[in-house]
């Protein structure tokens, strides 16, 4: 992990979306819903234009069918052709518009490049409909906060507590929130209870927001403490420093707040 804040809100944004790139239950094949993961992590596999051509015309003749679209999507994304590739999933989202893995996909990529108000009719409608999954509800906490509406936020964080309890990924997205929102006590207070649950010895990225919120609030020797569990030294120094630097800047906490999304 780098320093904490290099573009704070950014850092911190790209935080909240842990973890809510899987949705289980939707009414597809499974080669599609693995398709979908494989471009939710991003292949850095080479690709031709020969081949990228190939998979368009195969998917042009179906435009509906998530694997095909989804393959045509991940070789014009590996090629640079961002336009093209959102283009693609965008058709696909309307063709398929109760598949709500997709629509996650499509929103984080939305968000990815700066369009997350594209975003939130998306997932706002994936979330109305019934038996949306704890994830979808965490996707759209986490694109409302990219946009500054940290309470719809932290009501989505909410629902997806109530339909999958002390999620860490969400607790984690809870905590951001309330960070991103200037709520740096509420923000320490969640991401602490999430820090004791039983996987959480797993999720160094749960710690180091921790730390961050107590370095925020200036307790540097406290904040480092928890840092150290996770990073060598001299990062732990690098991040206190930058901290530091940070927070005696004016206007330190609207410039977080005012970011852009990285």
């Amino acid at each position: 992990m780098g320093r904490f804040l290099s573009r704070p809100r950014g850092h911190c944004l790209s935080l909240l979306l842990f973890a809510t790139s899987a949705l289980a239950g939707c009414q597809q094949n499974q080669a599609s819903l693995e398709q979908i993961d494989t471009m939710s992590t991003a292949s850095t596999a080479p690709a031709s234009f020969q081949q990228t051509a190939r998979l368009g015309k195969a998917w042009q003749a179906d435009p509906g069918d998530i694997g095909k679209g989804i393959a045509y999507a991940n070789g014009l994304q590996a090629l640079g052709q961002v336009e093209q590739q959102m283009s693609v999933l965008k058709q696909l989202v309307e063709r398929n518009p109760n598949n709500a893995k997709l629509a996650i996909l499509y929103g984080k990529k939305l968000a990815q490049t700066g369009n997350a108000a594209a975003a939130l009719p998306i997932l706002e409608r994936a979330a109305a409909r019934p038996g949306a999954d704890w994830r979808l509800h965490s996707a759209l906490g986490s694109t409302y906060d990219q946009q500054g509406l940290y309470e719809k936020a932290q009501a989505e964080y909410n629902t997806a507590l109530a339909l999958q309890p002390n999620e860490l990924s969400v607790l984690n997205n809870m905590g951001m929130s309330h960070a991103l929102q200037g709520n740096l006590q509420q923000a320490e207070t969640t991401l602490r209870q999430a820090s004791l649950l039983p996987k959480a010895s797993t999720q160094p990225r749960l710690r180091q927001n921790l730390a961050l919120v107590v370095g925020l609030q200036g307790r540097f020797e406290e904040a480092r403490k928890i840092a150290s569990e996770d990073l060598p030294p001299s990062q732990v120094d690098a991040n206190m420093a930058y901290l530091q630097k940070m927070l005696s800047q004016p206007n330190t906490w609207q410039q977080l707040a005012k970011s852009e999304p990285g």
